[in-house]
């Protein structure tokens, strides 16, 4: 795109946001300061580098796709990711799960994966101005092969993954030292039953009594932010999921840990932002897996579509320096380092068009019942142009703007990803 027309349709979109006095300017100055925590699974299609030619496997998972030019090492995974961060405007973060570590050839089993088994990503992640964030990887392992890892009925099995989840609180806390940047540890596991259990305390109380071991080992806060996700469903857990959003909230709560909510893990006439308010009121900090849900399948490529500008207007209204913002998809059908690309860049500008919302008029017309004038107010701003807004920061920030960015990624593909057999 033309700087000159940008800078035209900016001065153009600035007046008419005045209007209704917000402030162009100030708006893209909170929005530079967003970090979202890209996620790196993306990049290899959950393999991981446990060892060669891992693919991922149970736990109620599936990725579906074969588009060439996967990211087969970490130099490769890293060399990707660098490529989507220089079409991303604003400085982000990187999400890692356990499988990514570089065990050099070896095998070294879950429970006795360690710091220098990272070395490498803190080193890069240092060299690119980054913060890491961490995940204990419970799936996509022999004794995750029945679908249940802290619930388990075998107590060895349960210890098992107490360890791996202690082993990963352990480096999340040493990312944060060794990159003065508070790390977070997201607590993500498959277990559920395929068909009707009878027993569902049971299983949730095993967990219950796993958590409380795992958070056991007291880290200081500056080291380490907590949190457990929920699921509604998965792949073979489809009549119930052990670690549901009312365990996870009521543990959340009473233990003082962040909740992770993950957009497509809910039913899909259920509202994720209407439950934003809500968790804030209790919880001092809340952590959102950004993802798009299709029916039953929770992991599709994020886009700008209702559900997405509906979760980021919630969380600019009720405090966006309280809520951490994470992407969490992964698709090989198409091209891997776009897939980054159009995710990041949805997320960012629907928080931009949260941030340009003209709040005060709107809590005027509320809280002096003038409703219809709510109502028409927030549907005009539908039409103004936020994209004018958005080509600008990406211009002002040397990202290209607009769909310019759709031939740096042909011609990185070109150049790089097809070679890759």
């Amino acid at each position: 795109m033309n700087r000159q027309n940008i800078d035209k349709a900016y001065e153009i979109a600035k007046e008419r946001f005045a209007e209704f006095g917000v402030d162009t300017d100030a708006a893209i100055e909170q929005l530079s300061k967003v970090s979202l925590s890209i996620h790196c699974w993306q990049g290899d299609d959950v393999g991981g580098f446990e060892k060669p030619g891992a693919e991922l496997s149970g736990g109620g998972l599936q990725v579906t796709g074969n588009y060439p030019g996967k990211a087969r090492t970490a130099d490769e995974l890293r060399a990707d990711l660098e490529k989507a961060y220089s079409l991303i405007p604003g400085k982000h973060r990187l999400n890692l799960h356990a499988i990514y570590g570089e065990f050099g050839g070896k095998l070294v089993d879950r429970d006795e994966i360690a710091p220098e088994h990272f070395a490498n990503w803190v080193a890069w992640a240092k060299a690119n101005g980054l913060g890491l964030d961490f995940n204990a990887t419970l799936f996509s392992h022999p004794k995750a092969d029945d679908g249940f890892t802290l619930s388990h009925q075998d107590k060895a099995i349960r210890d098992f993954w107490i360890a791996h989840c202690d082993c990963a609180r352990a480096i999340t806390s040493y990312f944060s030292s060794a990159l003065e940047s508070v790390s977070t540890h997201n607590l993500w596991i498959p277990d559920g039953f395929k068909d009707i259990p009878v027993d569902r305390l049971a299983s949730r109380t095993r967990l219950k009594e796993s958590l409380d071991e795992i958070y056991s080992t007291i880290y200081p806060p500056w080291t380490i932010k907590d949190s457990v996700e929920s699921k509604l469903f998965g792949i073979g857990s489809e009549s119930c999921v052990v670690g549901s959003h009312e365990l996870y909230m009521g543990y959340a709560l009473k233990n003082d840990l962040m909740l992770c909510l993950d957009l497509g893990h809910f039913h899909p006439t259920e509202s994720v932002a209407d439950k934003i308010s809500s968790i804030l009121l209790y919880c001092p900090e809340l952590l959102l897996h950004v993802s798009r849900g299709v029916r039953w399948d929770s992991d599709h490529v994020v886009i700008t579509n209702d559900e997405l500008l509906a979760v980021m207007q919630e969380v600019v209204r009720c405090g966006l320096d309280r809520v951490n913002i994470a992407l969490d998809y992964f698709d090989a059908t198409v091209n891997r380092v776009a897939a980054w690309v159009i995710g990041s860049r949805a997320a960012l500008r629907a928080i931009l068009s949260a941030l340009l919302e003209p709040k005060d008029q709107l809590k005027d017309y509320e809280n002096t019942d003038r409703l219809f004038q709510r109502l028409a107010l927030l549907d005009e701003m539908k039409a103004m142009p936020v994209g004018d807004v958005w080509n600008y920061y990406c211009a002002k920030s040397n990202i290209p703007a607009g769909a310019d960015w759709i031939g740096e990624i042909e011609a990185y593909e070109a150049a790089v990803m097809n070679k890759r057999v």
